[in-house]
């Protein structure tokens, strides 16, 4: 006869997997084996996901700062070149946020990262 060797605790663990497992669709969500692979499946994707969603808003912002910094007739990369040379530290977020919400105040930064453009530089779009 085998030998019993964890018991209580291993059928605690296995219901707490199981539980964990809930929703989802055919064996994933009714075998053991199968939940705890779809268990360690879902959690690599969400760390990856936790990471790119990172990179995607940074993206959503700096389209959304292109896109308004096109309409007031300077490029996105000369905007941030002239916010750099007048030291105005406001990340792109916030910049996004404020050429939505706040235009007249981008408009005036936009003023500023224009005067601190190099001589020569053509500023137009």
């Amino acid at each position: 006869m085998g030998r019993a060797t964890y018991g209580a605790a291993r059928h605690r663990r296995k219901v707490r997997i199981m539980k964990e497992g809930r929703g989802r669709r055919g064996e994933p969500g009714h075998n053991y084996r199968l939940v705890k692979e779809a268990i360690v499946h879902g959690g690599v994707y969400a760390y990856k996901g936790r990471k790119l969603r990172k990179r995607e808003f940074r993206a959503l912002w700096i389209t959304r700062l292109t896109a308004a910094c096109r309409m007031r007739g300077i490029s996105y990369s000369r905007f941030i070149f002239g916010l750099q040379a007048a030291d105005i530290e406001l990340n792109r977020k916030v910049m996004s946020e404020m050429a939505i919400s706040a235009p007249a105040d981008f408009d005036a930064i936009v003023e500023i990262a224009k005067k601190h453009q190099p001589q020569g530089a053509a500023v137009a779009a």
